[in-house]
């Protein structure tokens, strides 16, 4: 008879994917990861003249999509173009309708940061005076709402099913290859595939409404979906699904001709199938993880390139220490035996797994957090001090586990196979009984088959084990036995297949009893349990993280300031060098503007200006840029005419900090030309 403990662990197993969901939705609300770091015009400015263009500086590329960044005049009516662009260096701009009147206009984006998440935001700036506005600021749904609450419960339960299927398979393969047959090992495997299965398609269908309008009623929005397959997020997502439709070949080998191989005693055919499964589902497994690293943290930021394979290790590792976790705690209730050299081999896996752990936790947490300050002073810092802690809980149970394991005795197993001897010897006398119990429904001792005196006498053997040769399963089998013990007398297929089960039951019973005498096995399954629950906090607490602004960038925002402008922003660097070619209408200035005028890719705006003011439609104009201090130029540009006194040049490199010198060439007529020159400081 199955204990309370064992009663109470199965719906725990059952709900851990749930109770991690429920704890990862309440821990922090679900935040974007790319920062509005800068702004030109700035928030709540008020510029002169109207600009051409906004232009929005964020701390990590944006992907954008039509009607990502939005103007609107005072009146709600949109003073942009509709023509959005990536400069470089994470800024991004939409163009403005010419002659703008005077008021206050409202900028909304709307974007995906490079790590899946959706970003959205609006502020205000004026144009010669500030004035009323029919334009609110509210904020978007996008993110957020019931469809972005139904997109993080999918999101976490993924994590929690790739635990499961990774983490317990890898528990079978490598620690106990005899529990493939058993079957909650192999309802928690296939549970894991199923619960991640159904969190990507979620994902996948979720998620042109999570980052777009959030309304339900864009789910089935084909349009919305065809533009999520051709984003990063999408490919990760399809990638997952393909990879676990192999995963699903892997398990139907791993509890099928792998078992089978094991009953029939094929002990070669059974090691090179473990070989294949262990090594391919090893690169499938990889696969998955690399999903994740592929599309959210470790995709954007400082060192992708090592990031992202540390990202991959670290979800392995995090898997086959969980996930086996919960495959020790399921076999150690609900298996009727389970090998103690099984509970030895999990433990040095598992220390691997930790060792793992901390090596790449360590390198993700420097990554993302930077600086000792912002382990207190940021969300994401607080967060992973909490992690820290669950961790050291977490190792301090398992110190426990370990030292009960290296006390487990193979006691159990040796009494166990007494018991089935001796239930051996008894067979005979069994089938006997038995015999002697159908007679009676003839009236021979005066008693009934359904009588307490009749059962009493049944309940009064001793049944055989499972395994025993005499106790066959079949009931033909079972008749033929019994008649063998007594010819004169057979049994019926019906008493005969109940005395069967009721031997069966009784051998599990008698196994389930030497099983739990082992006083160092029972204190391991109490130590293994509360590894469980602290796991399923520690779980809920890691994937928070991902739904929280990595330290370092909230660090950027703060500093760049709340009012979207800062440091990094600014306006660009702008000089004037006026020229004088000589020749007819030969007078006039050039303005340059270098943004963001620091080192690294610039985009170069030059306005030509007559004596007068107009706009000068010059024939020919050319730059250089030299630095002397380093001996390096001229670097010649040739920006491209947009309009009449207006041209451009984009990826303007400046590789140094310094003084740069630059020339500009201007020619007025085929035979009027000069060449200016100007120091720009670049910092």
């Amino acid at each position: 008879m199955r204990s309370s403990a064992a009663r109470l662990v199965r719906p725990l197993l059952c709900v851990i994917p749930l109770l991690a969901a429920a704890l990862l939705l309440g821990a922090v609300p679900a935040s974007a990861h790319a920062a509005l770091l800068g702004s030109d015009p700035k928030k709540d400015s008020v510029v002169d003249s109207a600009p051409e263009r906004v232009t929005l500086t964020f701390s990590e590329d944006v992907g954008l999509s039509k009607g990502s960044l939005k103007v609107l005049d005072p009146d709600g009516r949109r003073a942009d173009n509709g023509e959005e662009r990536g400069l470089g260096q994470d800024r991004y701009a939409v163009g403005l309708h010419a002659g703008l009147g005077d008021g206050t206009y409202t900028v909304t984006y709307q974007v995906v940061s490079a790590d899946s998440h959706p970003v959205a935001g609006a502020f205000t700036f004026s144009i010669g005076a500030p004035s009323k506005t029919k334009v609110a600021l509210a904020g978007t749904t996008a993110g957020g709402g019931p469809v972005g609450t139904l997109y993080g419960i999918a999101r976490y339960i993924s994590y929690a099913g790739f635990v499961l299927l990774a983490g317990a398979g890898a528990f079978l393969l490598a620690c106990w290859q005899g529990g493939a047959g058993v079957r909650p090992l192999q309802r928690l495997v296939v549970g894991g595939w199923l619960t991640l299965t159904a969190g990507t398609l979620l994902q996948l269908l979720l998620r042109g409404s999570y980052t777009t309008t959030g309304a339900f009623g864009d789910v089935l929005d084909l349009s919305l979906m065809g533009e999520v397959l051709q984003t990063k997020s999408g490919a990760a997502l399809v990638s997952r699904l393909l990879l676990l439709a192999t995963a699903a070949l892997f398990i139907a080998v791993l509890f099928g001709a792998f078992v089978r191989r094991g009953e029939e005693g094929q002990a070669d055919a059974r090691k090179d199938l473990a070989f294949g499964l262990t090594g391919g589902g090893a690169i499938v497994a990889a696969g998955i993880a690399s999903t994740w690293a592929m599309a959210e943290h470790a995709s954007t930021g400082i060192q992708t390139g090592i990031a992202m394979p540390v990202d991959v290790l670290h979800l392995l590792a995090v898997a086959t220490w969980l996930g086996g976790l919960a495959a020790l705690l399921t076999a150690l209730y609900t298996a009727p035996e389970l090998p103690a050299s099984a509970v030895r081999r999990f433990s040095p896996v598992a220390f691997g797994s930790v060792v793992v752990l901390v090596a790449t936790g360590t390198y993700q947490s420097w990554r993302q957090v930077g600086t000792w300050s912002a382990l207190t002073g940021t969300d994401y810092g607080r967060l992973l001090l909490v992690k820290l802690a669950l961790v050291a809980l977490l190792l301090g149970a398992a110190w426990f586990s370990r030292r009960w394991t290296g006390r487990l005795t193979s006691a159990p197993a040796a009494e166990t196979t007494a018991g089935a001897a001796a239930s051996t010897a008894t067979a005979a006398t069994t089938a006997t009984s038995a015999t002697s119990a159908t007679a009676g429904t003839d009236g021979a001792d005066g008693s009934e088959p359904g009588t307490e005196e009749g059962a009493d006498r049944t309940d009064s053997t001793d049944p055989a084990d499972p395994a025993d040769p005499a106790d066959p399963a079949d009931p033909a089998e079972a008749a033929e036995a019994a008649e063998a013990a007594d010819p004169a007398e057979a049994v019926a297929p019906e008493r005969a297949a109940q005395l069967a089960r009721q031997r069966r039951a009784v051998a599990v019973a008698r196994s389930k009893r030497v099983r739990d005498a082992d006083p160092h096995r029972a204190r391991l399954r109490r130590s293994v349990l509360v590894e469980a629950g602290v796991a399923v906090v520690l779980l809920a607490v890691a994937t928070a993280l991902s739904a929280t602004e990595p330290a370092r960038t909230a660090e950027q925002s703060a500093a760049a300031g709340e009012t979207g402008g800062g440091p990094t922003d600014g306006q660009p660097l702008s000089v004037t060098l006026p020229y004088d070619t000589g020749g007819k209408d030969g007078r006039g200035q050039v303005q340059l503007e270098l943004d963001p005028g620091r080192t690294g890719g610039n985009e170069l705006h030059a306005y030509a200006r007559t004596s007068d003011g107009g706009p000068a439609d010059l024939p020919e104009l050319k730059l250089a840029f030299t630095l002397k201090a380093k001996d390096l130029g001229p670097l010649a540009v040739t920006p491209e005419r947009v309009v009449a006194g207006h041209w451009t040049a984009e990826g303007v490199q400046l590789p140094v900090a310094g003084d740069w010198r630059v020339a500009v060439t201007v020619r007025t007529s085929d035979i009027d030309q000069i060449t200016v020159y100007k120091t720009m400081k670049i910092g």
